[in-house]
């Protein structure tokens, strides 16, 4: 019995040894496993190979690349005025008093509409001097009739004849004359109320008036009483340097932004480059069609303008942090995929303040690093220095 209790012990005891050895071999065999590297793609010069849980990729940002309108220069800035072809600033060619009042601010009239009436002094020496020749034109006609009788029946002379004739002409001459005065003044032949209507000559919106109820006003004032203009129909101004006046032509596209609308486009035409250089500033003037169908661009604005290629040059236009220069050169990192960059020349056709644009070295559809490029650059010295002896 003894013996077999023995036997069962030392049976029991040899079992639980090979447990124990097997467990230990394993633990030796799973740290081993652990311990041995994980396999790194091969180094490659000018390319860069970031870790999928790297910190540094949170500053690394890509977009992929397209065609867009190609830019031919920095972008300028100009402001918006009145279309002075729509335009009218509006005076009072007599001297009078303000009668009533003058139409308001922002009223839309039409060509012929009536702005502001005056009593005048000038109108009803006008009104006089038609009707004063009326007389003087029936008091010749009645004495050249009478002429024309007593020279028929020889009572008179030749002479009184031709005299009565030349009076008649004076007088239908004089009559011609106050007749036009009144035709300039828009004063029909009829009117004897010394009063005379200011109109708009042109379809538009008043607007400016500088002029109030009861005031006098005279021809030699300065500045208009009124100023008129279609304001759906606006003028950009801007200043060309000497230096880029080849790239402006007549019929240009444009594209402006104003502060009041952040980046919202409107589309602007070149239709005058000036004929002379500013010697002090060298720049050109140059004006531009502005159309305005809702009103919603105002004179006064300033403006930021786009100089638009044709519709057909289309270009490459990256971010100026997308470029880092070594030596003559500059490059960009292009994304081979998620962590892997690679880095690449390129040629730069022209440099604007935040813009490149380049006409080689990319094509469209590759992703190009926006941001970060000087990190994975930092990244790409750190190994290169780590495969050094």
């Amino acid at each position: 019995m003894d013996m077999n209790k023995q036997m069962v012990h030392k049976r029991t005891k040899w079992v639980l040894c090979g447990l124990l050895l097997t467990v230990m071999l394993t633990a030796c065999s799973d740290s081993t496993d652990k311990s041995q590297p994980v396999p790194q793609p091969p180094k490659v010069k000018g390319e860069v190979h970031l870790a999928p849980d790297s910190p540094k990729k949170a500053y690394v940002k890509t977009a992929s690349l397209s065609l867009t309108q190609h830019p031919l220069l920095e972008p300028l800035t100009g402001k918006i005025t009145y279309n002075e072809s729509v335009t009218s600033r509006i005076s009072s060619p007599v001297a009078g008093r303000v009668i009533g009042t003058p139409v308001a601010f922002g009223t839309q009239v039409q060509a012929g509409s009536v702005l502001l009436q005056l009593d005048s002094p000038d109108v009803a020496a006008a009104e006089a001097d038609y009707a004063k020749a009326q007389a003087g034109l029936t008091l010749a006609s009645h004495a050249l009739s009478r002429q024309q009788e007593l020279y028929a029946g020889k009572a008179a002379a030749q002479k009184e004849l031709q005299q009565s004739q030349n009076d008649f002409n004076d007088a239908r001459s004089e009559v011609q004359r106050a007749q036009n005065r009144l035709k300039n003044l828009h004063i029909s032949a009829g009117q004897s109320n010394g009063q005379f209507a200011l109109r708009s000559p042109i379809l538009g919106a008043v607007v400016e008036r500088n002029v109030n109820p009861g005031i006098e006003v005279r021809p030699d004032r300065d500045g208009p009483l009124f100023v008129v203009s279609d304001t759906k129909k606006l003028t950009l101004l801007m200043a060309v340097f000497e230096v880029n006046l080849s790239k402006i032509k007549l019929g240009q596209k444009l594209s402006i932004s104003v502060p009041a609308y952040g980046n919202e486009i409107f589309p602007a035409t070149v239709q005058y480059i000036g004929q002379v250089l500013d010697e002090k500033t060298r720049t050109v003037q140059v004006r531009c069609d502005l159309p305005n169908t809702d009103g919603r661009l105002l004179p006064g604005m300033y403006a930021t303008i786009t100089v638009e290629s044709n519709p057909d040059d289309k270009a490459i236009v990256i971010p100026l942090t997308a470029v880092f220069t070594e030596g003559d050169a500059d490059y960009v990192f292009i994304a081979i995929d998620e962590n892997h960059y690679q880095q690449r020349a390129v040629e730069i056709g022209l440099r604007l303040k935040d813009k490149a644009v380049i006409t080689q070295g990319l094509q469209p559809d590759e992703r190009v690093v926006t941001d970060g490029a000087l990190t994975l650059r930092a990244e790409e010295e750190v190994e290169n220095s780590s495969d050094k002896p």
